[in-house]
């Protein structure tokens, strides 16, 4: 004679209810807000949104396809196109920043040291009023413009040290 056994699995739901004398933590009294209702300074809404892939000193990752921005990034300023690609691409486009947030973000990395000497002298800061324009239309297809661009930068003797030399 065979013994079965069955399970029945019932549904389990766990639920935290607040209580009347539920208290926030010590420190957490306040409700946090986001990077981009808090204000913060270009370089730290950086830190926040662009280090993760382009790391801290802007040094890209060339195992993870990354370009370096380091004393590059700022030789896009000299090609057609260049200008356009810097706000159109996705992770700038995309980004939870408010237009004047991104131009700032934008202006410190080519103003303040990331850039190096590949900024033209002749750079004009952004505006609000032009990364709005043109993050509304973000790339769908980013290396074909980047290769394009990069292209037109051998074309005027630029050297492409964007770490990401040789890739497939």
């Amino acid at each position: 004679m065979a013994i079965g056994v069955v399970l029945v699995a019932g549904v389990v739901r766990a639920q935290s209810l607040p209580g009347p004398h539920n208290r926030p933590a010590p420190g957490n009294a306040t409700p946090a807000v986001t990077p981009r209702e808090a204000g913060y300074r270009p370089r730290v809404n950086f830190q926040l949104e662009c280090s993760g892939c382009h790391l801290a000193d802007g040094a890209g990752s060339r195992a993870n396809d990354v370009p370096r921005m380091k004393d590059f990034v700022g030789h896009f300023l000299e090609v057609e196109g260049g200008r356009e690609f810097l706000v159109r691409v996705p992770g700038v486009a995309q980004s939870s920043y408010t237009d004047a947030q991104l131009a700032a973000l934008l202006n410190w990395i080519l103003t303040g040291g990331m850039a190096g000497e590949s900024t033209p002298e002749t750079f004009r800061p952004y505006t609000a009023a032009e990364v709005g324009r043109l993050r509304g239309d973000p790339l769908d297809q980013i290396d074909p413009v980047r290769n394009a661009l990069l292209e037109r930068m051998r074309q005027r003797g630029i050297a492409i040290e964007d770490g990401l030399a040789g890739r497939p």
